[in-house]
């Protein structure tokens, strides 16, 4: 990648991020910022969901983002809305959902789809995140699993928070979230990700605003969390590089 990226008298890049890409995001922003001298300035909100830091109410709001992360489907819909430019979709990583427990607590099984079933019927309270892992969950596979009233009596849906911290306040036993959202929490335990006949992969795409006048700068910063020199880092917060090309560059 060049390092001649030119300069902005516009201020720092406005980057958000939804969770899944949010430890990646702080481990690579001083790296970008040092190696480029470019200051990024980062903001955070789920993928979907109305909650007041969510990145559609943002949006409701008039904030502006050049840089803009977040669930590949949801990253869509604002492309059709005009927010996010046509043509500057590059995929990130994909994600896998995982559960966890505190650390010294029973850890139950769900190595399979019917011991995962045995789990969320009779393990305590549940919680789930209310972007795209949490909305998979409770619209398609606990019907899936034929638990749907069960758990919308039992499960809860965690907004603007990190289901760990939730389960380290003792308000939830059983926690599920994107993998990269789990591990940085202290006092957790993971008990890895769902069987393969429950998991959903999802996409995690970077798109560029449309209302942005940095957009050369948008495009390198891109550039650069899609290359392959930050690939190693990204997989350590617990995400799969996707190493896909940008579309200017095809």
């Amino acid at each position: 990648m060049t390092k001649d990226i030119g300069t902005s008298s516009l201020g720092p890049l406005q980057v958000i991020t939804s969770g899944a890409f949010a430890a990646a995001l702080k481990d690579l922003v001083p790296l970008y910022e040092s190696q480029y001298q470019v200051k990024v300035d980062l903001a955070f909100g789920s993928s979907i969901g109305a909650a007041h830091d969510s990145i559609p109410t943002r949006i409701s709001q008039g904030q502006q983002f050049d840089v803009f992360i977040l669930a590949g489907s949801a990253l869509d819909n604002f492309i059709l809305k005009g927010q996010i430019k046509k043509g500057t979709r590059v995929d990130l990583v994909s994600s896998q959902i995982a559960a966890a427990v505190r650390k010294g607590d029973p850890e139950p099984d769900i190595s399979t789809l019917e011991a995962l079933k045995h789990t969320l019927l009779t393990f305590g309270r549940v919680a789930y995140s209310a972007s795209a892992s949490g909305t998979y969950l409770s619209t398609e596979l606990f019907p899936q699993l034929g638990i749907a009233d069960e758990m919308a009596v039992k499960a809860k849906k965690i907004l603007s928070e990190r289901v760990g911290t939730i389960l380290m306040r003792n308000e939830a036993d059983l926690g599920f979230q994107q993998m990269s959202e789990l591990l940085p929490i202290e006092g957790i335990k993971i008990l890895g990700d769902l069987p393969p006949e429950a998991q959903r992969s999802f996409f995690f795409s970077a798109g560029i605003g449309s209302g942005t006048q940095k957009e050369e700068q948008a495009r390198h910063l891109v550039e650069f969390l899609a290359s392959e020199e930050v690939a190693d880092r990204i997989q350590k917060t617990g995400l799969k590089p996707v190493l896909a090309k940008a579309p200017w560059l095809t």
